[in-house]
């Protein structure tokens, strides 16, 4: 297939292995950001083909992942209120909160559903004028665009029976929170291509300079991948710390202006609860004043979401780069896909779900052996 198997060549992939090996002479630990990266590293074993030390780690790249507990318990008490119609992305139902998830919910009866855009929604609220639609809009940078392209819709419509309940995070402030805590391990990033094609990479470059740290815009395909290690491997090698795009098919400096120009009309920048790393000061977004009639908590009057912690889960050391999905006592055990205890078990995008998918079996196999 044109413009996906060249990236997936195996002999690309191999000379890049080979290139990497080749020029490292230390150890260094480098961070992908997202989640559509670790599950291409885990299914096509890209770690595996690379030096023992090379050390990657699985960043919070995952947006169902670090969406806190407390707005899936705001979801889960709208579909309690009369009339209401939730609607939201078939990967948040599984996502655990305090009490029920999305699924538990709608099978209780629940009116609860999945679409594929925000403007469904907006569609469904049109055909149905004595429901409430609220759609979960969850995300990164990347899906703020249609989100807010949802809101301006409605507004010009006239659409009154529509609103959000919005959990959009951004990448930038993790990054600084990661690389700003004590027991940061990361000397290196792979930025999500898909968040640079919305937001361009010079949001990158005051990180890079603070922190001292390559960052290098990658895609999500091997090549793409390897292509990213090496070049954040050559400037660690070399004691350099810029922002290199790597995956200049599709992301610009400037980014997508007109996307980025929508979602910055639409939302301002807030505090956000991460699942499983906490509060992060400005990193994310909600509804500006202007769209407040948008905004499904004030609609319904919803109570403050309190933070909870995340029990046994140890999501916030994976998504730090502290630890392997595998070094969780409850990975493959209490914690399986079809019982999740944490949201990055839940997800296509989690760390514990690829490792799971693409790893698991491997490993019963190789204990049964050894044993």
């Amino acid at each position: 297939m044109k413009f996906v198997d060249e990236y997936r060549d195996a002999r690309v992939v191999k000379n890049l292995a080979a290139r990497i090996a080749k020029i490292v002479t230390r150890p260094w630990t480098i961070m992908e950001i997202c989640g559509g990266q670790t599950h291409a590293i885990v299914k096509f074993g890209l770690d595996e083909l690379l030096p023992k030390s090379i050390t990657l780690v699985h960043g919070p790249g995952c947006p169902v992942c670090v969406t806190p507990a407390e707005l899936i318990d705001q979801a889960v008490e709208l579909t309690r209120r009369p009339n209401v119609i939730l609607c939201s992305f078939g990967d948040m139902l599984r996502v655990p909160g305090t009490g029920e998830d999305l699924l538990t919910a709608k099978a209780r009866g629940g009116d609860v559903r999945i679409v594929y855009s925000p403007l469904d929604a907006v569609v469904l609220a049109q055909k149905n004028p004595t429901k409430e639609i609220v759609f979960f809009a969850v995300g990164f940078e990347t899906t703020a665009p249609a989100n807010a392209m949802a809101v301006l819709h409605a507004e010009k419509a006239g659409v009154k029976n529509f609103s959000l309940l919005v959990s959009h995070v951004l990448v930038p402030p993790a990054m600084r929170a990661i690389l700003g805590a004590k027991d940061n391990l990361v000397e290196g990033f792979l930025a999500a291509g898909h968040v640079c094609a919305i937001m361009g990479t010079k949001q990158y470059e005051s990180i890079a300079e603070q922190y001292k740290v390559p960052i290098v815009v990658t895609g999500f395909e091997p090549v793409d991948i390897l292509e990213g290690i090496l070049r954040c491997v050559i400037q660690l090698e070399n004691h350099e710390h810029n922002v290199e795009n790597a995956y200049s098919r599709a992301v610009k400096e400037e980014g997508n202006v007109i996307a980025r120009t929508i979602a910055e009309q639409v939302f301002d920048e807030v505090h956000r609860n991460w699942r499983g790393l906490g509060p992060i000061p400005k990193s994310g977004w909600d509804l500006k004043e202007k769209y407040s009639h948008f905004d499904a908590p004030k609609k319904f009057e919803l109570k403050p979401a309190a933070m909870t912690p995340v029990g046994e889960c140890i999501s916030g050391e994976i998504m730090r780069g502290i630890k392997k999905p595998k070094q969780c006592p409850a990975y493959g055990i209490r914690c399986t896909p079809e019982h999740p205890i944490g949201a990055p078990m839940v997800s296509s995008e989690g760390a514990c779900a690829a490792y799971y998918r693409y790893r698991h079996l491997t490993e019963n196999i190789n204990q049964a052996g050894a044993a």
